[in-house]
Parts: C-alpha cells; sequence; structure tokens
C-alpha cells in the first residue's frame, strides 16, 4: 500500500474512533446490554472508509485540513453503516455469525438486543447530524441527502427525484427477494448501487455539503461529487463480490463463500471475475475524471478510490 493511502487511512480511523467514544454511551450505563452491544459492533474494527471519504470530500471543497467538527458527521455515518451490518448479520437476514473477524452482534448478546442495538446506532446517528455546528440549510441538506440513501429510495434529496435507485434498505429488500433467482445485469447493477453504493455515495456527498459551509460547492461541482460517489461505491462492492470468491474467510474477516453458496445476485455471477476485475477498474478510472476539475485537492479522494479497487480484504 501506498505510505500516503497507509498515513490517509491511520488518521481517519483516529479521527472517527475518537468521535465515535465520544458519541457512544459508555459501556456502563445503563441499561448495559444495549450499550455494550453497540460498542461491540462499532469498534469490532473496521477499516472506516465511509467516514474517512466524508472527511476527504469535506477537505477537497473547503479547502486545507478536514474542516472543524466534520469527524462528527463521519462518525454518524459509520454508526449506519455499522447498524446496517448488525441487521444484515441477523438470522433472518443474512444469518452470519462473522463481522470484521469478531462473532457478530446476536451471537454475543443474542437476537432482540442485536436488533435494538441497530436501531439505537441509527437513532443516534440522526441525533449527531442534528447537532452539527453547520448552519441549519447545511445541516438540513445533509438530513435529506443521508436519510434518502439509507432508506427505500421514496422522497427527495435536496430537490432530486430519487426514486430510481432504491436507497439502501431497498436494496437489501431487493437483495433477499432475489435470493435464489438467476442474476442479471440489471438486477446485480441495481442492488449494488442501493445497497452498498448508496452509503458510500453518501458520505462523499454529505461530506462535500458539509465542506460547503466554508467554500460554497457550485451544483455542477456536486454533480460531478455525486458521480465520483456512485461509481467508486460500485467498483468497492463489484471487487467485495469478487475477493467473496477469492480470499478466505480469515483474509475478509466474515464468512467467504457466502454469496455463492445463496446464489445471491453478484458481479461475478454474471460477468465473471477477470471482467469484475476489469470493470472495477474502469470505474474508478471514470470515478477519476469526474473529478478532474478539482485539480491537486482531489487527489487524497482519487488514492483512497484506487485503494478500494486494489485492497485483499
Amino acid at each position: 500500500m501506498d505510505p500516503s493511502v497507509r498515513s490517509l487511512l491511520a488518521n481517519g480511523v483516529t479521527l472517527t474512533d475518537a468521535a465515535l467514544e465520544r458519541l457512544l454511551p459508555p459501556p456502563d450505563t445503563a441499561p448495559h446490554s444495549i450499550h455494550r452491544a453497540m460498542r461491540h459492533s462499532v469498534f469490532a474494527g473496521g477499516k472506516r472508509l465511509r467516514p474517512i471519504l466524508c472527511m476527504e470530500a469535506a477537505r477537497m471543497v473547503a479547502g486545507g485540513g478536514p474542516p472543524a467538527g466534520v469527524e462528527e458527521l463521519a462518525a454518524a455515518i459509520e454508526m449506519l453503516h455499522t447498524y446496517s451490518l448488525i441487521h444484515d448479520d441477523l438470522p433472518a437476514l443474512d444469518n452470519d455469525d462473522l463481522r470484521r473477524g469478531k462473532p457478530t452482534c446476536h451471537v454475543v448478546f443474542g437476537e432482540a438486543i442485536a436488533v435494538l442495538a441497530g436501531d439505537a446506532l441509527q437513532t443516534l446517528a440522526f441525533q449527531t447530524i442534528g447537532a452539527l455546528k453547520t448552519p441549519p440549510d447545511i445541516t438540513v441538506a445533509i438530513l435529506r441527502e443521508i436519510s434518502t440513501a439509507v432508506g427505500t429510495g421514496v422522497g427527495r434529496a435536496n430537490g432530486i427525484d430519487t426514486a430510481l435507485p432504491p436507497g439502501m434498505i431497498g436494496g437489501q429488500v431487493v437483495d433477499i427477494e432475489s435470493e435464489g433467482v438467476a442474476p442479471t445485469a440489471d438486477l446485480v447493477e441495481t442492488i449494488h448501487r442501493a445497497k452498498t453504493g448508496a452509503l458510500i455515495t453518501t458520505s462523499i456527498v454529505s461530506g462535500a455539503l458539509y465542506g460547503s459551509s466554508l467554500r460554497p460547492v457550485h451544483a455542477d461541482q456536486l454533480v460531478r461529487i455525486r458521480e465520483f460517489g456512485e461509481k467508486a461505491g460500485l467498483a468497492f462492492q463489484i471487487v467485495d463480490d469478487v475477493l467473496d470468491m477469492t480470499q478466505s474467510s480469515r483474509e475478509l474477516g466474515k464468512t467467504a463463500g457466502k454469496d455463492a453458496a445463496s446464489v445471491k445476485a453478484t458481479w461475478p455471477a454474471v460477468y465473471g471475475i477477470e471482467q469484475s476485475r476489469h470493470d472495477a477498474a474502469e470505474l474508478i478510472a471514470d470515478a477519476f475524471a469526474a473529478l478532474e476539475p478539482f485539480g491537486a485537492a482531489a487527489a487524497p479522494l482519487k488514492s483512497l478510490a484506487q485503494y478500494l479497487v486494489d485492497r485483499t480484504n
């Protein structure tokens, strides 16, 4: 890994984890079980890619270092990501016992507490966003952006119709209902852009909106930032599909091979592994092109996007 990317990731993890530590209730706060379950999943590890993308998008737009307080928005995004993982691992959904190399939340705390831990993280995330020290119009724009991205695909985000593709929850529904069905190109792309891509895209766009409180962002710039997020998010999930087929559970930190065993709609199932790798690389090249007008300020975001397709777990 490039040393600059390693440093970027390490600094991002430090900032995000410090914010999460401040925002999450301590483990001895009553009721103990729910707060310990929340912390178990949040602090089980993880690369913090979504919060780091958020902070770097804010920095690119605002100029200079990450804007003060953006780590709290980043932490809220990590809470939403972790909530989605807790629920995704439940027996009623993917029924997985391993996440980030550790036992999943329901394995340690039971199904009921795991459901509530996910609910509590989602609630705390929006509470955190509502308390951001940004101008009210920026806070509302961020809330609209994120709530639309994690929902079912119904609604409007900042004046833009978002009927298609569905948000993260909508993508999860399509994924569940398509299990055992022969995957098609359209089906796979819909699931990937929604279930995984929507949260990655909104991490980047909401970070840009946060940065715009210091330096206004033009509508055409925001379109380009969203395009970058959509292409990088899709590339990320394509690589995830490939890794699920080529890496071990120990290397991934989660159960390998589950997608194929469940006849899930994945990119390699439609296109094969080599074409999938090619498509991911092509998407990242297109994502880079979307950020060309930002010049050198976009270099950290581009390096993170490259890491998304080069990673091995």
